[in-house]
């Protein structure tokens, strides 16, 4: 089998064992839905107000679900016993990386697909705009390709749901950051150009920690 191919079954099998038991999409739509109506109703968010708040409402939303997608991808191979069985498959493990990292990808992509309509409607400002689109696009693969990695580093200690948070949070600072602030500014009227340092920035984030983390990968396995 070629490399592509050897990824490609990796997502296959990570798709077709959600599409029979529903676990992660489900815990994942679940939480998002919650944490934005939490906001709806916890807070008086007049007009004036939302535009302010939507963006952060909107990442922490992504934040805190795509990390129950993230941990589960891999404690659900721990506890089936079926994480030994990739490590031994005679490939190079970056290719488990990648089958992860975008199997995780199509999981937060299905969230958001309903999460940003939703949204639309609760708060009655249209966040399906294509920049806000791309801005969460870039947004996402940077925060899967950490979260991918580091899930695969917290399967192994006692503490894992709780050690993901705590190692993935402080490294997403400069996608929060930067999603929050072109989000906000897309909804203040500016266009793509003007918050091209944000995107740039997005960019640069995605492209070196998806290649520091196929570089790594391989040690983060390793018993």
């Amino acid at each position: 089998m070629s490399y592509l191919s050897k990824v490609r079954a990796i997502v296959w099998k990570d798709v077709r064992a959600e599409l029979r038991t529903k676990d992660i999409l489900s815990s994942m739509l679940v939480f998002a839905g919650l944490t934005v109506l939490i906001f709806q109703f916890a807070f008086d968010l007049r007009a004036s107000v939302i535009q302010l708040v939507l963006p952060g409402v909107l990442w922490i939303a992504i934040t805190f679900a795509g990390v129950l997608g993230l941990n589960r991808s891999f404690v659900l191979e721990q506890d089936r016993g079926s994480m030994e069985g990739l490590l031994m498959a005679p490939m190079d493990r970056s290719a488990i990386y990648f089958g992860k990292l975008i199997g995780n990808l199509l999981f937060i992509f299905a969230v958001e697909l309903v999460l940003l309509p939703l949204m639309t409607v609760l708060y009655n400002m249209s966040l399906l705009s294509p920049s806000i689109l791309l801005v969460v696009f870039l947004g996402t693969i940077g925060y899967a390709a950490v979260g991918t990695l580091f899930a695969a580093l917290s399967i192994n200690t006692r503490a894992r749901e709780v050690m993901l948070p705590i190692l993935l949070f402080p490294v997403m600072i400069p996608v929060f950051v930067a999603g929050v602030q072109a989000t906000a500014r897309l909804l203040d009227g500016e266009s793509l150009a003007e918050i091209a340092r944000w995107v740039q920035l997005l960019l640069a984030y995605d492209g070196i920690f998806i290649a520091a983390a196929m570089i790594l990968f391989d040690y983060v396995v390793e018993e």
